[in-house]
């Protein structure tokens, strides 16, 4: 019987979904016949892992320290083999400017977009509303403000001293239109979802986790030439950032009828939510895996030096 270890929680503003996500997919694996141990990861989760040995461990943390790099450098240097992408693509995947740029030169679209001080995008527009300043270094929408066209000045929480993501930002060209993602599962392209906030605003973090936040349509109504394109770039910017495993694109697709027509990929999520609520397992039980069979084909995808 194999030991998985399922990594969750951690420090990250993401604790609560990592949590949420750890224990779902912890359930499911011991439904499938997997000797599961729930890891609640804090600052000894080396010596913690290095004690527990286990076969295989799961990566279900959210955020810095645990999307980004850091914890997979540990395991690799533990040689225990993980789950989802590797060191430097879940490092490239989670910094928005350098995946911007690897994505851009992969061919795939993306919005203009300047990187600077929060202290900076707060004094003037950085440029002509509406655009969406981002930290460069989070997730589930953490961070991320909003200017409209009617606003006068900069979003002035930029200047707070309990601002806690970071001091660097993106500033990125507001793209209208609708919310689109795509699941990739090894080199296969799965379905496209549409997302609908349910409050008819955007994406936030409401939107992503409490129930009833959002609609989901699988498969998106959208022209069949588009849903293909959006399955090729999902694949291609997977690949050319060198994402392993499970990964999910996000894009928006302004088709109003006197609207601009494009099609704009935001970022990859190496590692997609597993909650009641996420967008992946919904996507692969579309493609006819169930959550248990999700879950089986990426423990058994693990290894090191991904």
């Amino acid at each position: 019987m194999k030991h998985v270890a399922v990594l969750m929680g951690g420090w990250s503003a993401e604790r609560p979904v990592s949590l949420s996500s750890g224990n779902a997919c912890a359930d499911a694996l011991e439904q499938e016949g997997y000797q599961v141990t729930r890891l609640d990861v804090d600052r000894h989760v080396s010596s913690t892992l290095e004690a527990l040995k286990p076969d295989v461990a799961f990566n279900a943390l959210h955020g810095p320290y645990g999307e980004d790099g850091v914890v997979q450098g540990i395991l690799e240097y533990l040689d225990i083999p993980y789950t989802h992408s590797g060191v430097m693509a879940s490092a490239l995947a989670m910094d928005k400017e350098r995946a911007k740029i690897i994505a851009r030169r992969a061919g795939v679209p993306v919005a203009e977009a300047l990187v600077m001080h929060r202290l900076d995008a707060a004094k003037k527009h950085p440029m002509p509303p509406p655009y969406v300043v981002k930290p460069v270094n989070e997730g589930s929408s953490f961070g991320v403000l909003i200017v409209r066209e009617d606003q006068s000045s900069p979003p002035q929480q930029l200047y707070a001293d309990d601002w806690p993501y970071g001091d660097i930002v993106m500033v990125e060209r507001f793209v209208h239109g609708r919310e689109l993602t795509c699941a990739v599962m090894g080199g296969v392209a799965l379905g496209v979802t549409e997302i609908i906030a349910s409050d008819g605003g955007w994406y936030d973090y409401d939107a992503k986790y409490v129930e009833g936040g959002s609609k989901h349509v699988l498969p998106a109504d959208i022209l069949p030439n588009i849903y293909q394109k959006i399955q090729t770039l999902s694949l291609k910017a997977h690949e050319a950032i060198g994402c392993r495993g499970v990964t999910r694109s996000d894009f928006r697709l302004d088709d109003r009828v006197n609207g601009t027509g494009e099609l704009i990929w935001l970022e990859v999520n190496t590692q997609p939510g597993m909650t009641p609520t996420s967008l992946l397992p919904e996507i692969a039980q579309h493609a006819g895996h169930s959550f248990g069979e999700l879950l089986r084909w990426i423990v058994e995808d693990a290894s090191c030096r991904r």
